[in-house]
This record gives structure tokens, sequence and C-alpha cells, in this order.
């Protein structure tokens, strides 16, 4: 039997959500995971009954511990008031 595709090497865990400090509250969350020496970070809103919305995707490049860069949050916060309407316009 021929097989497709290997089995892993190594299990890996499956990366939790985080509550994101920087917006207050467990309604914005981000998964944190490591590709390649890499860490990446997705972050969405469950503030939602009926949807989740994803915020931003990025690599986190800093060297100076694990705060996530401003420009970054600036960013989430402009995408996290953008689905507010937008889930606002929808309910209407």
């Amino acid at each position: 039997m021929d097989m497709l595709c290997s089995p892993p090497k190594k299990a890996r865990p499956i990366p939790r959500p985080n509550h994101s400090k920087a917006f207050g509250g467990a309604s914005v969350l981000e998964i944190v995971a490591s590709h390649h020496g890499n860490a990446w970070r997705a972050v969405y809103t469950v503030r939602f009954q009926d949807a989740i919305y994803g915020l931003h995707v990025f690599q986190k490049k800093s060297t100076k511990g694990i705060a996530t860069p401003t420009r970054e949050i600036d960013l989430i916060k402009q995408r996290l008031a953008e689905a507010e309407r937008d889930h606002r316009e929808r309910q209407n």
C-alpha cells in the first residue's frame, strides 16, 4: 500500500488561544504558534454570538521579549472596530 504522505515525526501540541490583554477582555483571543523557529500569531474576536472575525495574522519578529509591536496592536484595534461596524450593519 502506497502512502500519500508520511506520518509526522513528532506530534506537536495544538496551540491554545490566549486572552489578549491589549484589548481588555476575553472577547479578543490570539493563537501563538511556532513554525521552523518563527513565531506566528493569529488574532480573532468571539465578541459576537453568531460570528467569529479573524482580525490579523502575522509573524512575530520582535527580539525584545513577547510584547506585540504597537503597529500590530493598532491594526488589530482598527480591524476590531471594522468588525463591530460590519456586524452591526448585518444585524439591521
